[in-house]
């Protein structure tokens, strides 16, 4: 076991970086996709439509309750596979990392990645190791692409939507984005909040045959309020949402007062937001309530005629204009 820290031999190419790579990396994420002695991996994939996305990932801090870096990496990218009807099947990982860290933080972090993996029944079958003087990062960064098969005839896309269709979400939003806020302790308080940081196939695989589902997405940076600015913008439609049925658990609620932020723009890791056909809504609402991650999911909102914007029904009566995203309300969030 490597103990210390990483110092910039480690990125050079030399046997320090094999060591790195030997110990840590190929220790906790071996495959025989992965262990081949070739600069590319071989994969197989299945009959389908082959989808394929990237991400990265800069949380800061690195490790919050709920998760950390890691899993986020395996999540983040399975689930934009997930919403967009496919089976993650494969992924690669490009570490990033400061000068200074510590061997022990970075192997409990791939250790982490690697569970995370198997959970989701993907394989990390390539990567890329860089280090970066001291002061030029933040501990690590990661950096991934993924690939899964869609075997579904039935498209998942935003020219989907059309007017009267609902707005579901799969469970409470902003827990994420308040559970790294109070990890943070910026504010000097604590919560016993957890990320939602999850899986969300589970919740995918359910509904994405049924033919009245028009549209997924994972509401990431931004929150549930960015997902449906996009829906506008890209459809012309005004999006009419209805604050007493939006579920927001009390902890995040009660953060969000007393520091002024509104949960609607903050980040989950676990949740989707799906527009279906109104005459189906209730029957795919009850598919996801059945699910242990979707016991709490809910129908939020409506698409409509009128100015293309997102306003909101309050729980006092009036209508609230929800403006798109400017300034990043809590950045380093995933």
């Amino acid at each position: 076991m490597l103990t210390g820290n990483i110092t910039l031999a480690h990125g050079n190419g030399g046997r320090y970086m094999r060591e790195l790579i030997s110990e840590i990396f190929a220790h906790h994420l071996a495959n025989p996709e992965l262990d081949i002695d070739a600069d590319a991996a071989t994969i197989k994939l299945p009959k389908g439509k082959i989808l394929f996305t990237t991400d990265g990932f800069i949380v800061q801090p690195l490790e919050f309750p709920g998760g950390n870096i890691g899993t986020l990496a395996v999540h983040g990218t399975c689930n934009d596979l997930a919403v967009s009807g496919a089976d993650p099947l494969y992924l690669t990982l490009n570490a990033f990392i400061e000068e200074g860290f510590s061997f022990k933080q970075l192997d409990r972090l791939v250790e982490s990645i690697a569970i995370t993996a198997k959970e989701c029944g993907v394989k990390i079958v390539a990567g890329d190791t860089k280090v970066l003087p001291r002061g030029e990062g933040s501990g690590v960064y990661f950096a991934t692409a993924g690939i899964g098969v869609c075997q579904s005839e039935i498209s998942i896309k935003m020219s989907n939507i059309k007017l009267g269709d609902h707005i579901l979400v799969s469970g409470p939003v902003g827990d994420h984005g308040v559970a790294v806020m109070l990890a943070r302790e910026a504010f000097g308080m604590r919560g016993d909040l957890r990320s939602d940081a999850a899986n969300v196939l589970p919740l995918t695989k359910a509904v994405r045959q049924h033919p009245g589902l028009h549209f997924m997405r994972d509401p990431t940076r931004g929150g549930v309020v960015t997902v449906c600015h996009e829906i506008a913008l890209a459809t012309g439609f005004q999006i009419n949402l209805h604050q007493p049925s939006i579920p927001v658990r009390e902890p995040v609620e009660a953060v969000c007062e007393i520091l002024g932020y509104d949960p609607l723009y903050l980040a989950c890791e676990g949740r989707v937001v799906a527009v279906v056909d109104s005459s189906v809504a209730d029957e795919i609402l009850t598919l996801w309530k059945n699910l242990p991650e979707g016991k709490m999911a809910a129908d939020i909102g409506t698409i409509n005629e009128g100015i293309s914007r997102v306003q909101m029904k309050t729980e006092l009566g009036g209508t609230r204009i929800l403006e798109e995203l400017e300034d990043d309300p809590l950045p380093r969030i995933c």
